[in-house]
């Protein structure tokens, strides 16, 4: 099949899920008291969040699953996400008459969506700067892209020079782009948004970005935040949030000025998408009100502020040191870091601070397994 290797790489991902499900079965049951007491109707409409790579998206991502959660909504689970489809999402379960929200990580297709996803869904995704992105992807992904896997072997046999470094000084002599392997070594943002990157061009970029109703900045998180929260009709404490799938400060490759140049190069339609992003996402600022975000956003970060101090009793801890259930899903070449929650909480409290805190593949298994009543299926193969 021409997408094997992102199956298997995802089969890995889903195997280890189900490896947790007793675990998980476990934190529902502890967890249960919070979210008992604070269920009620629906009240945000239906949402779509592409999940773009290393842009800061599992945070926002768990956002939505607490939302969700909270509200009793209906999640769609789309089974293989490399290029979505909407036969690859999981049946609507017993008693739900629409699915509410759809936030995993995928290929744009917005007409494979609308087959899923309720008329009046409202689109959102973010994006980083593109420069610190393709650093962030070329460290999460350096033994699973093979254009980055092969500039990591050449780099072993020179001093002092970071794979990075090497892939950037000519990225043409790693970089097949006949293998769909490769798709996150140029314009990752770009490959997200389901573009041809061989032959995508701004005005495909322009018609892309207009689609959605807001794309979120990660250099301006907690304007984006407050801009959803008008956007989703949500509730200053429903914004809260830590910072996830954090890597250690040893994984990143510190950039020069002639790196730095070369990745925009590379990467020139991230740098045109995300560009025309920023002028979006500006305009919507001045429709909000810039007096009334900067008051918004003021409360976000005392509230978020309050909350982590109530919730975390360590951050950036190493791996080996976190429990199974908050340890996040390590990558072949970067060390990912978590969180601590404080021992002295009462049980509601501790049902919030987890969810606060847990990583993307264990509220996944979460979520599916309080939604379904069973593991994941398995990927299909051919």
């Amino acid at each position: 099949m021409k997408h094997h290797w992102w199956l298997l790489k995802l089969w890995r991902y889903r195997t280890a899920g189900l490896l947790l499900i007793l675990g998980v079965t476990s934190l529902t049951i502890l967890l249960g008291t919070y979210f008992l007491k604070h269920l009620g109707g629906r009240h945000t409409p239906p949402v779509v969040f592409l999940k773009t790579h290393k842009t800061g998206s599992s945070t926002v991502q768990n956002l939505l699953f607490r939302m969700g959660e909270m509200h009793g909504a209906t999640f769609a689970f789309p089974s293989y996400t490399y290029q979505f489809e909407a036969d690859l999402v999981d049946e609507l379960p017993e008693g739900s008459s629409q699915f509410d929200i759809l936030c995993s990580h995928m290929r744009l297709n917005t007409e494979e969506l609308k087959k899923v996803m309720p008329p009046n869904t409202v689109y959102v995704t973010i994006l980083r700067d593109p420069v610190q992105t393709f650093e962030s992807v070329f460290s999460y992904y350096t033994f699973s892209v093979p254009a980055f896997s092969l500039a990591k072997k050449a780099a072993e046999t020179t001093a002092n020079r970071s794979a990075l470094s090497v892939f950037m000084e000519s990225p043409e002599s790693f970089w097949d782009p006949k293998l769909p392997e490769n798709g996150l070594a140029r314009n990752p943002m770009s490959f997200d948004f389901g573009l041809d990157l061989q032959h995508g061009n701004a005005a495909n970029l322009t018609a892309l970005a207009e689609a959605f109703h807001l794309i979120m900045i990660a250099e301006r998180f907690d304007e984006s935040l407050v801009l959803l929260q008008a956007l989703l009709k949500l509730k200053l404490e429903e914004l809260v949030y830590v910072h996830l799938n954090a890597r250690s400060a040893r994984s990143i490759t510190p950039l020069d000025e002639t790196t730095r140049a070369r990745i925009g190069a590379w990467n020139l339609l991230d740098i045109q998408l995300y560009d025309f992003s920023l002028k979006l996402f500006q305009k919507k600022v001045e429709q909000y009100g810039a007096e009334r975000l900067k008051r918004e956003v003021d409360l976000l970060r005392a509230s978020s502020s309050r909350i982590r101090q109530k919730c975390v009793a360590r951050r950036d801890v190493s791996p080996e040191e976190l429990e199974e259930l908050v340890r996040p899903w390590q990558s072949d070449s970067a060390t990912i870091v978590g969180y601590n929650v404080r021992d002295n909480l009462t049980k509601e409290e501790q049902g919030f601070c987890m969810r606060l805190v847990l990583p993307e593949l264990q509220y996944h298994a979460h979520l599916y397994f309080k939604q379904y009543g069973r593991a994941m299926r398995p990927v299909p193969t051919e």
